[in-house]
């Protein structure tokens, strides 16, 4: 907070009494404007005292588990109403573990062949790992009474496909033959073969 003190131009005499008075009056009131602002920051949750926090987070249910970063939990206290309206659906679901920066998700229930209170979640495996202990605390949290949650593993695989255009002309000519006669003869031929030898007497 920016406070400014302005003597008189006949008390402003440089280095006097006055002018160290009205400084240290400038010194004063910024700091009970600290104090003043001081709760009001508080209400943040991404910037108030970690004690702070932690009131705000019983206010609103939510705990610590053992290894949370900071950063993570205050990322559930501020969340904690929009998450605890959201809990229940599979839409709503899919939008807390977006907004807790778990990614996208899949969550399939009722599915034919396996019991009714199976709730299946297909997420990848670097997923799985990177946010075990959040996962269990948020299914514990917010996950439906009297079903049971299974993890699946999404195994993401690029695939590549390419627009081309082919084709095939085919032709077909046809040429028409005028009727022609053939004349077929029946003659007989034959063929003599001699062979003479001649010899010198």
């Amino acid at each position: 907070m920016d406070v400014h003190i302005s003597l008189p131009f006949w008390m402003a005499k440089a280095g006097g009494e006055l002018e160290k008075l009205c400084l240290a009056a400038v010194a004063w009131w910024v700091q009970v404007a600290e104090w003043a602002a001081w709760p009001m920051r508080q209400l943040d949750t991404d910037t108030c005292d970690e004690l702070v926090l932690d009131l705000v987070a019983w206010q609103r249910d939510i705990r610590r588990f053992a290894g949370e970063p900071l950063s993570l939990y205050r990322k559930r206290v501020k969340y904690a109403y929009a998450n605890a309206r959201d809990a229940g659906s599979v839409a709503g679901f899919k939008r807390i573990f977006m907004r807790l920066g778990i990614g996208y998700v899949e969550l399939e229930e009722r599915m034919p062949g396996i019991d009714w209170d199976i709730v299946d979640i297909r997420l990848t495996d670097s997923q799985l790992a990177k946010n075990q202990a959040l996962l269990s605390v948020l299914i514990q949290h917010y996950g439906r009474t009297c079903r049971r949650y299974r993890w699946k593993i999404i195994t993401p695989l690029p695939i590549g496909v390419r627009a081309v255009e082919f084709g095939n002309d085919y032709t077909m000519e046809r040429a028409d033959v005028p009727p022609c006669s053939v004349r077929v003869c029946v003659c007989e031929f034959g063929n003599d073969s001699v062979t003479m030898n001649a010899r010198e007497v």
